[in-house]
Parts: C-alpha cells; sequence; structure tokens
C-alpha cells in the first residue's frame, strides 16, 4: 500500500466516521457522548456541521477518530 492509497482510506474512515458521529449525536446524544468519548461542546458542533463541512473536516490526512484500546475493559474481553 502506497502514501497515497494510504491517505484515501484516512479520508474514507473521517468521512464514516463523522457521518456516524453525527448520526449517533442526533438521535441519542447520551449514549453518543459515552461512546465517542467526546465532550458537550464537540457534540453541540458536531451535530450543526453541514454536509460540506463534514466533507472538509473528513479530507484531513489526519486520522479523526482514536481507538480506545487503553481501556481495561477492551482488554478483557480478549
Amino acid at each position: 500500500m502506497n502514501a497515497d492509497q494510504i491517505l484515501m482510506e484516512i479520508r474514507e474512515v473521517n468521512l464514516s466516521y463523522l457521518m456516524l458521529a453525527q448520526s449517533l449525536v442526533r438521535s441519542d446524544r447520551e449514549q453518543a457522548l459515552f461512546r465517542l468519548g467526546i465532550s458537550e461542546t464537540a457534540a453541540n458542533m458536531l451535530a450543526m456541521l453541514t454536509p460540506a463541512q463534514i466533507m472538509k473536516m473528513a479530507s484531513s490526512n489526519t486520522l479523526l477518530c482514536r481507538m480506545r484500546i487503553d481501556d481495561d475493559l477492551v482488554w478483557s474481553l480478549l
């Protein structure tokens, strides 16, 4: 996998994550705050993003979500 493919994959993950996160925030805010590990302020901003803004954010070459495998619960499931 070359660098261009990796960047394209990051952008796809970002878009999927933002769309899912926005949907979750809009449908069940309390669950979104818990499951996404975001603040109330971040949830408010995420809920108000337009599709154009989501596309612009998703096009970043930085992964917007993070893995929370540092959680003991996750490791205990193994």
